[in-house]
């Protein structure tokens, strides 16, 4: 890593004094972001039919793909209700505040001091014992200005450093939200295949209950063996069993639910719907773009920066700090014509330190500071492939389940229709009723087994947009250097607050 010192050699040294003055140098390294190394494709892409490589990827309220109304009604509120998102919101504000303090190293210091005294005194006679009592007023009024010039650029590095964390922690709001989002789209799709799930039980005992009244029948003139009644009132029964025991996920989920959006889990009701969301189509492009799509690579990638920024401050230490202190004022005893020029006092002074010897303190700092800096490229580097893996294995999961998906179509077709001819030849009398109850037990494994296929796919649609990153970009970011993007920032959160959690105080119950 080469160090810089970036001053620029002046002829005169008045010129030079007042440029180093105003100026001064950056000390430490510039940034460059590191290269990595980035594939042309994705492997996964070429056996994904639902992928739309020339599309420029998800865009806006990603969540509309599933065509669900309860995702379309409470996806908007995690931005402003959930609280991991608001905690991160906070950290981002205070980030904000760190720059506008490091900032205010580059001005002088201007304050103003008033004093007032009231003293009591005496004076005594040389021609008598008595002393005589008087009161005196005293008082001054003195402004005063304190800089320190940054010469070296410590100051500047800071700004630079804060304004890098403050724009990590800008990504890391964005990833948050973005991660809400798509656990709360994954549990209202796991709420659906619960849903869907309490359906095909419900079904399933109606048909069990259909099987077991044939059977008593048959039991009651004695022309089958007492084993197939037991059989056909056991199947009943644990159908019943495994659908009240659905009712506990799906209270969970709603649960779960409720939180993510903010609310306390007796404030959100969710009505029975057992229809699952639609598959999206989800556009996925070349690999390059995800290095500007994942707020969690631009939080890295600034994180980086501003370590890199903190070797210019540890390099700094190395210089002489100057100090520049002046006062200007009025003071008078007694207190009377304070502000008359008679009274009137000034000065100017400067000074400078420089470390000799610190044990080799500065040493370390700027080791460590270096240390810290290959440390968050190995994570910008680490992350930039996990996003990649991320991608590969939502990619492959839905190649490989829509496979499976039709496959298992197929089988629940059979099994079906399996059930249907096993329970004709029984009553026909040509099989017992065990040939039936594994035709059944087939049939509702495969369907409950085509259910949690179908919940995967989407989940892993929902988690390749979120690897993808929802439509976000790094271009979002804002620049804290800059008092006015900063604010701009602020105001854009605070009326997306105000505005999305205006239709949230109608709400009542969701769906």
């Amino acid at each position: 890593m080469m160090m810089k010192i970036d001053c620029k050699p002046l002829a005169k040294p008045l010129a030079a004094s007042i440029a180093l003055l105003l100026s001064g140098c950056m000390v430490g390294p510039d940034y460059h972001r590191p290269q990595v190394s980035v594939p042309a494709t994705y492997r996964e892409l070429p056996g994904w039919t639902q992928a739309e490589p020339a599309a420029a990827g998800p865009k806006g309220a990603w969540w509309t793909g599933f065509n669900d109304p309860l995702i379309d009604q409470l996806e908007p509120l995690v931005e402003v209700s959930n609280q991991t998102v608001r905690q991160d919101y906070a950290n981002y504000q205070e980030a904000l505040a760190e720059v506008k303090v490091a900032r205010a190293g580059l001005f002088p210091t201007v304050g103003v001091t008033g004093s007032a005294t009231r003293a009591r005194g005496a004076t005594s006679s040389t021609t008598s014992t008595a002393s005589r009592a008087y009161t005196t007023n005293s008082g001054s009024l003195e402004g005063n200005v304190s800089w320190a010039p940054d010469l070296w650029g410590s100051v500047r590095r800071t700004i630079e450093e804060n304004s890098a964390t403050a724009q990590a922690s800008e990504a890391t709001l964005a990833n948050a939200t973005l991660s809400e989002q798509v656990t709360l789209a994954t549990t209202i799709i796991q709420l659906r295949t619960s849903d869907a799930n309490i359906a095909l039980l419900q079904d399933t005992v109606k048909a069990y209950q259909h099987f077991l009244d044939v059977v008593s029948n048959q039991d009651k003139y004695g022309t089958i063996a007492p084993s197939d009644l037991i059989t056909a009132r056991t199947q009943l029964e644990t159908a019943q069993s495994s659908l009240i025991a659905l009712g506990v996920a799906r209270a969970q989920y709603a649960h779960a639910i409720a939180v993510l959006v903010g609310k306390n889990p007796e404030d959100l009701d969710i009505p029975f719907n057992p229809t699952m969301p639609s598959l999206p189509s989800v556009p996925v492009g070349v690999p390059s773009t995800l290095l500007q799509r994942r707020p969690d690579i631009a939080t890295a990638e600034r994180q980086m920066a501003s370590e890199n920024a903190a070797i210019g401050v540890a390099v700094a230490a190395y210089y002489p700090t100057v100090s520049l202190s002046a006062l200007d004022g009025f003071t008078q005893s007694p207190l009377g014509g304070l502000l008359h020029i008679a009274n009137y006092v000034w000065s100017l002074g400067g000074s400078a330190t420089e470390t000799i010897f610190d044990g080799g303190e500065r040493s370390g700092e700027v080791a460590a500071a270096k240390a810290a800096y290959d440390a968050a490229v190995a994570n910008y580097r680490g992350t930039v492939l996990t996003a990649f893996e991320d991608v590969e294995n939502d990619l492959s999961g839905l190649r490989i389940l829509s496979q499976q998906a039709d496959a298992l179509d197929a089988a629940v077709r059979d099994a079906t229709r399996g059930t249907e001819i096993a329970f004709n030849e029984y009553q026909a009398g040509t099989v017992d009723y065990t040939t039936v109850a594994t035709a059944q037990a087939t049939q509702l494994s495969n369907q409950q087994t085509a259910l949690s296929v179908q919940e995967s796919r989407l989940a892993d649609a929902a988690s390749l947009i979120g690897d993808l990153g929802g439509g976000w970009s790094d271009g979002a970011l804002h620049d804290p250097r800059n008092p006015r993007d900063s604010d701009k920032a602020t105001a854009q959160a605070a009326s997306a607050a105000v505005g999305a959690s205006a239709p949230a105080a109608r709400t009542g119950s969701a769906d």
